[in-house]
């Protein structure tokens, strides 16, 4: 790195300010700035040429070192810094792309438990219908035997009342010693008008 020049001259100039100042007012107390001393004078300029020698040397050896140095240094800092910038956008991203997967996930399986769940409702739905209809069935069956069985013991009634009458009445006039002969077609006439009457 090459110092500006206008360092070298200001160095310059603050030494010949110095020099400007009047030996009296410095003799008494540091001899090294009596400018009246003729050897002052040598020292200042082999000073300067020494100053001026070590700094062409140090800006042509030394400070490019440094310079290249500090250079590469920063190169590098500022790329840590870009890499570092690069991996938190790809940290960012990543918990981007993971939230929205989350939040697709929960969707989805939200979308899946509402499905199944109206499929389990349409299949209760279904199996309640079919077993209704079953049921309904099996009642409309069953009324239809207890009319077929009703109409069957009303055909069998006239003939069951009149065996039980004629029994009856056996059983009833014989010990009596009376005569116990009845017809059955008499017996049949008056099941036949007590039926009539009580569906009447």
């Amino acid at each position: 790195m090459r110092l500006p020049s206008r360092n070298l001259a200001a160095s310059l100039a603050v030494a010949l300010a110095l020099g400007a100042v009047p030996g009296r007012a410095w003799a008494a107390g540091m001899p090294q700035l009596d400018f009246s001393n003729p050897l002052l004078l040598g020292q200042v300029v082999w000073g300067a040429i020494i100053f001026a020698v070590f700094y062409g040397i140090l800006s042509r050896s030394a400070l490019p070192r440094i310079d290249r140095v500090l250079t590469h240094r920063r190169n590098r800092i500022e790329g840590d810094l870009d890499i570092a910038r690069r991996a938190r956008d790809d940290a960012d991203r990543a918990v981007d792309e993971l939230r929205r997967a989350r939040h697709d996930a929960a969707a989805q399986a939200q979308a899946n438990i509402d499905r199944v769940v109206q499929e389990a409702r349409m299949a209760a739905d279904a199996q309640t219908q079919e077993m209704n209809r079953r049921l309904v069935s099996d009642i409309a069956d069953a009324e239809k035997r207890i009319a077929s069985a009703r109409e069957e013991a009303l055909a069998s009634l006239p003939a069951v009342a009149t065996e039980t009458a004629q029994s009856l009445i056996e059983k009833l006039l014989r010990p009596a010693g009376l005569d116990a002969s009845v017809s059955r077609a008499r017996i049949q006439d008056v099941v036949q008008a007590g039926l009539s009457s009580s569906k009447g």
